[in-house]
């Protein structure tokens, strides 16, 4: 049996037990500085000097920095100018989320659809972890919501990586369509955003939401993960999700519980999740 024959599944595995890394998901200057931040040994000049090392970055980040995102800021002109002003951290996250941006393309049509409705769900989610997080009294989780809700679901991106490398190298005949995609990604996202992160050493608390953003029972007493699930089904609820649902009732769910949040302030949610619109960098 030629490799063209192979089940889809089985080419999707193969290719998985080759080099994670080598998986075009992860801008290596972001996940370093997560690694770094991670271990709260930096100074700021090792910040800068990352990032400044790579223009094209560097641009990408001065972009997201004066963006209608973060609407309300005059403007920053260098990278020291947005660690002065917003923090090491934020400015960690912003370059994440630059990086990411690029890597959410395809020049396959359905392929393409896919990863640039979760790239908005994950911007989404990741927006209203971070506002969640303030506004339910864990502000000292603002940032870390933020990186763990952009991140949560990069197991899909890989796996459309992978699904874009068999299309282009021809290693299938399979139509992929929105109803097969969709199955790869629900059956495997979650395993491999697991194994993906760990192969990066990002931090155990991000590696542990991939794994753990929908499984039925889950640590309620994991503030992080309890946060980046309540936006999570925030975002399912208004239609920013591969998988909508409007009947959610948010305040009926366990997430609410463990939060002690509000029936208001998810309303509230809804709105920062459902205002979210795509970077234009």
């Amino acid at each position: 049996m030629n490799s063209a024959e192979k089940p889809l599944i089985e080419l999707i595995k193969e290719h998985l037990q080759r080099d994670l890394q080598g998986l075009p998901v992860f801008n290596s200057v972001a996940v370093k500085l997560q690694q770094m931040l991670a271990r709260r040994d930096f100074k700021m000049d090792n910040v800068i000097e990352m990032i400044s090392e790579d223009q094209s970055l560097a641009s990408q980040v001065l972009k997201v920095a004066n963006s209608s995102y973060y609407a309300g800021l005059s403007s920053i002109a260098t990278i020291k100018d947005a660690i002065v002003r917003l923090g090491a951290q934020e400015v960690a996250n912003m370059v994440m989320m630059a990086s990411q941006f690029e890597l959410y393309r395809s020049e396959n049509e359905y392929l393409n659809s896919t990863m640039q409705k979760l790239w908005v769900h994950s911007l989404a989610c990741a927006t209203g972890a971070k506002w969640l997080a303030k506004k339910t009294g864990y502000p000292n989780l603002a940032a870390e919501s933020f990186m763990a809700g952009l991140l949560h679901d990069i197991g899909q991106l890989a796996l459309l990586k992978v699904l874009d490398d068999i299309h282009r190298n021809k290693e299938s005949k399979a139509a992929f369509s929105e109803t097969l995609i969709n199955e790869v990604l629900d059956r495997m996202h979650e395993e491999v955003g697991y194994n993906l992160m760990k192969s990066w050493s990002l931090p155990e608390a991000y590696c542990s939401i991939a794994v753990n953003h929908h499984s039925e029972k889950f640590d309620g007493n994991n503030i992080l993960l309890v946060i980046v699930r309540m936006s999570d089904k925030a975002c399912k609820k208004i239609g920013k999700s591969a998988h909508p649902d409007a009947t959610i009732s948010l305040i009926s769910s366990p997430e609410a519980l463990y939060l002690a949040v509000k029936e208001i302030t998810l309303a509230e949610l809804e709105i920062v999740v459902e205002d979210v619109v795509d970077l234009a960098i």
